[in-house]
């Protein structure tokens, strides 16, 4: 297996420190608001990736943190008169629904940083104690300079840096370069107590606190957003390394930016899409397969037409369901007699699917010639099941057809999607057509098929039955 690691700029074969088990620490959101796209993508692209590696055999072992104070979850408080922590748990709720409504497999761990205070506090101590940070008037601030690997991650040089337009004109530190790890007490914010008086953290110790304490001072995969390369996850590496004198994370990850417009998209400039509403005129599992369908490395644009987008996806996504829809009808009322040598042969030229699969995967996760195995798997299954074939057969090749999708957090059972009541009242509907065939009172059979189409709802009358689906 390779991944592409982003402290190399290169593809390097997965060697995880424990044998089959996986660590993982995945930047999670900063609670202020609803999600944007740009924030579900690497929600779904690393859970796709902890998907794979459970498909593979290893235990993974998923931090995924909430980051719940913070200057804008400060200034949200005061935009709605509310306090910071009403607003962080608010929009927590709302991002856990998100979560799981992109199918998101829950985190082992999802810390919230104003629980780990304590961690924070100690590894800030142990940083001044080394001389890679310094405490001023209730700040302190890691000396940036103190570490000489700073730059290893995102390729920058310290001297080269507009240092000014980044971090803004500070008298108050040793150099530009520094950055804070605890801020002091501002009024109407809150605060903790700490050696260096009342205040809170700055947002990159969050993350190398809890990741020490949920997966040691070494673990196997850190990730997140590409802008989080700098300066996020560089001060981070700047932060652990210095504190616990080893290797932070062993291999890098990043997600390329959604654009609108060839422009980075974000809350600041307004140009963002939040996934609630699209998700509410699309669903989830569209937008996760939409995400998906891009090496996730790959930036992807959207443009003012966007919704042709979704279209587009949601179309695509029908055909990979309605084969799956296909093969459990035929897998249930196929009365064919099994054949066994040729359906063993069917069966193996099915692996070759899985090993295309497979291989898309282990090239750094390419989930868009993943999806394009699904394609061809599908298109096989369906002309085999023209033949026609045993039930059994059916099924062995829906099993792989919905194994191979549930990596990619893809139920394509579109039944299952669907209450169980509504499943049964599409069930009852189409008997009672049956029933008004059978007596030959065809207007009630086409009234209840108009009814069944107003509900999306298309029928295929076949030779061993009738088979339905949606539009």
């Amino acid at each position: 297996m390779k991944i592409y690691n982003t402290m190399s700029r290169k593809k390097e074969d997965f060697f995880p420190i424990l044998e089959k088990s996986v660590s993982m620490y995945v930047c999670g959101p900063t609670v202020y608001d609803l999600m944007h796209i740009g924030n579900a993508r690497p929600l779904v692209v690393f859970d796709t990736v902890r998907r794979y590696f459970l498909y593979k055999g290893y235990d993974v072992h998923y931090v995924q943190n909430f980051t719940d104070i913070d200057d804008k979850i400060i200034n949200r408080a005061q935009e709605l008169n509310s306090s910071a922590e009403s607003v962080a748990e608010t929009y927590i709720g709302e991002a856990i629904k998100d979560i799981k409504g992109l199918n998101c497999l829950e985190a082992t761990t999802a810390p919230l940083a104003t629980h780990e205070i304590d961690s924070i506090i100690s590894m800030i101590k142990t940083l001044i104690d080394k001389g890679n940070a310094y405490a001023k008037n209730g700040s302190v601030y890691f000396s940036t300079r103190s570490f000489s690997r700073y730059g290893c991650l995102s390729g920058k040089d310290i001297d080269d840096l507009n240092m000014g337009s980044r971090v803004g004109v500070n008298e108050e530190k040793n150099d530009p370069a520094d950055f804070v790890l605890w801020k002091p007490h501002k009024p109407n914010e809150p605060y903790w107590e700490s050696p260096w008086g009342p205040g809170r953290p700055g947002w990159h110790i969050e993350c190398s606190a809890m990741a020490k304490k949920y997966l040691g001072d070494t673990f196997d995969i850190h990730a997140g957003g590409e802008d989080l390369i700098f300066p996020h996850h560089e001060n981070e590496i700047a932060q652990s390394e210095s504190a616990n004198n080893c290797t932070f994370a062993r291999y890098w990850m990043h997600v390329g930016f959604i654009n609108v417009d060839r422009t980075k998209m974000s809350k600041s400039l307004g140009n963002f899409f939040t996934l609630r509403d699209v998700a509410e005129k699309f669903t989830y599992k569209i937008v996760r397969f939409f995400l998906l369908n891009a090496h996730y490395r790959n930036p992807v644009n959207f443009h003012k037409d966007a919704e042709e987008l979704w279209e587009a996806a949601q179309n695509a996504l029908l055909r990979l369901e309605n084969s799956a829809d296909l093969l459990k009808f035929t897998a249930d009322n196929s009365n064919v007699t099994p054949n066994p040598g040729d359906e063993a042969a069917i069966l193996q030229e099915a692996t070759s699917y899985i090993k295309h699969f497979e291989s898309s995967m282990e090239d750094d996760f390419n989930t868009a010639n993943a999806i394009a195995a699904l394609f061809d798997l599908a298109k096989y299954a369906n002309k085999q099941i023209e033949k026609p074939i045993s039930g059994q057969c059916a099924k062995s090749l829906l099993d792989i057809l919905l194994k191979l999708s549930d990596v990619l957090g893809l139920n394509l059972l579109k039944s299952e999607d669907m209450s169980n009541d509504k499943s049964k009242e599409i069930e009852e509907m189409i008997e009672k057509r049956q029933a008004a065939r059978k007596r030959k009172d065809f207007k009630e059979a086409d009234a209840i098929r108009d009814a069944l189409m107003d509900m999306g709802v298309v029928l295929e009358d076949r030779h061993d039955g009738v088979r339905w689906s949606f539009k």
